[in-house]
């Protein structure tokens, strides 16, 4: 099982190993966006009231894969450990919202 570590780790050794470099911030946060979209697009037509065009692949799992690269290409330009980060947003989470979904009557 892959960490969330090994993942950030794999993901540098693969730059380094296959693609030179990471491309600049600002390219990698404008690749985030492409992706995420291209996530949309996936949850539009296979959930959503869109259809597929003719042969149009949708695959949701590769495109939240390639969602997830792009982040932890970002964190790791950044020397962000994800693993901290993400502890840290649960503790966040947890203090902030500990009873206001359960209160929520919308989603009740």
């Amino acid at each position: 099982m892959m960490t969330i570590e090994d993942a950030q780790n794999r993901v540098d050794q693969w730059i380094k190993e296959y693609g030179v470099r990471y491309f600049d911030i600002k390219t990698n946060m404008i690749v985030l966006t492409e992706e995420v979209g291209e996530m949309a697009r996936v949850i539009a037509r296979k959930y959503g009231e869109q259809s597929a065009k003719k042969d149009e692949i949708l695959d949701l799992e590769d495109e939240i894969a390639d969602v997830l690269w792009v982040l932890i290409c970002i964190a790791n330009q950044s020397n962000i450990d994800l693993t901290k980060a993400l502890e840290k947003t649960i503790n966040k989470k947890t203090i902030r919202d500990s009873q206001r979904h359960k209160n929520n009557s919308k989603i009740l």
